[in-house]
């Protein structure tokens, strides 16, 4: 094989791809990125076997042929190679040489015919909609999937649920549940599937996020594949079925309060400070007519501090985890949030008018603090 492309457009694949070589694995061929150029264009590939991520860059193939090469020691060297173009070589041993200018490396490959290729995912479900929507429900619900799989592992994804045009995307850790609604341009079949925490947050990264652009999304009972640009991601789902949320979400309150979220933000930011990374000290918030009042106690000092708002119902005192009220409040872009509040013990509902986005948050009992 021998092939030449720019530094930057080589560069720019192998970043991608990396995001599916796994940081520890006992098959040494799945630490490896293949290049592919044995059909006409340059592939890049990585897959940690749930994860694979393949992407085509553009290049110039004088000899077609394919390698696997360690995917770190490839990436550190042709990160520091000269912004000038390069090319790789292979001989009948695999062994591959990366000349760019006056650099010129040999480092040991593996055979291609022995690399784990993506499975192949049939078109028939999907959905499209843009790289802009897509990013943006990643990161206004990701942030509330459990991080560990001691847990619940269906906690670790979320709910990709899609009903005519609609399609919402759920998380939740035990703590809070954040649900996303978008509407999407064409009608789909229902699909309702799990997908890992992981996908989504390297989709997130990869994503440009432009509005205009799109993105396909395709379903099989095992795996999902998002399709944009030049690259493929797919990724296994999780199996199991999603928690019944619905029984969750009642429409019931006692308390009302129209806040604005950036007052609202910063000064749970400042309770903070008096809270050491780890530790659950709880905010108490404090509901009257016109005022909500925000008082921590610590080892480390004490704070209190009143923003004025809207309120109709009961006055109210409730505890929370402020990271997490702050969690949420962080990707909400609107100006002026409603909150909902039943009593001390019940979650509260933060939720604009059209349900686009919904956010549930556990209080905490502060008796003990």
């Amino acid at each position: 094989m021998k092939i030449i492309c720019n530094k930057s457009d080589l560069l720019s694949g192998v970043s991608v791809v990396l995001k599916a070589i796994p940081s520890r694995t006992t098959m040494s061929i799945l630490e490896c990125i293949l290049i592919d150029a044995s059909a006409g264009e340059i592939k890049l590939t990585g897959n940690d076997m749930e994860l694979g991520i393949e992407t085509i860059i553009k290049g110039e193939i004088e000899q077609r042929g394919k390698v696997a090469i360690d995917a770190k020691i490839f990436s550190d060297i042709i990160r520091k190679l000269p912004d000038s173009e390069v090319t790789i070589e292979t001989d009948e041993n695999y062994v591959a040489r990366i000349i760019c200018e006056k650099a010129n490396f040999t480092i040991s490959g593996k055979s291609g015919e022995d690399f784990s290729y993506l499975p192949y995912i049939e078109k028939d479900k999907f959905i499209e909609l843009s790289k802009f929507a897509l990013k943006e429900v990643i990161r206004q619900t990701i942030f509330s999937i459990a991080d560990n799989e001691s847990s619940n592992r269906i906690m670790t994804g979320e709910l990709f649920e899609i009903k005519d045009n609609n399609l919402r995307v759920v998380s939740l850790d035990g703590h809070r549940i954040s649900i996303r609604n978008i509407e999407l341009k064409n009608s789909y079949e229902p699909i309702k599937v799990i997908v890992p925490g992981k996908t989504l947050n390297e989709i997130s990264k990869i994503l440009s996020g432009e509005a205009d652009e799109s993105v396909s999304i395709f379903f099989t009972d095992n795996h999902i594949l998002f399709e944009f640009d030049q690259t493929k991601v797919v990724s296994r789902l999780i199996d199991g079925e999603f928690f019944k949320i619905d029984q969750m979400l009642s429409k019931d309150y006692e308390t009302k309060v129209i806040i604005n979220k950036k007052e609202f933000l910063d000064c749970i930011d400042r309770s903070m400070l008096l809270v050491k990374e780890g530790e659950k000290k709880p905010i108490i918030v404090s509901i009257t007519d016109g005022s909500l009042e925000i008082k921590i106690n610590s080892p480390i000092g004490s704070m209190n501090e009143d923003i004025d708002i809207s309120k109709e119902g009961r006055d109210i005192m409730i505890g929370f985890n402020g990271r997490f009220l702050m969690d949420a409040l962080k990707v909400i872009d609107d100006e002026q949030i409603s909150i909902y509040l039943m009593n001390p013990k019940a979650p509260c509902f933060i939720r604009d008018d059209k349900n686009e986005y919904i956010y549930l948050i556990l209080p905490v009992n502060f008796n003990n603090y």
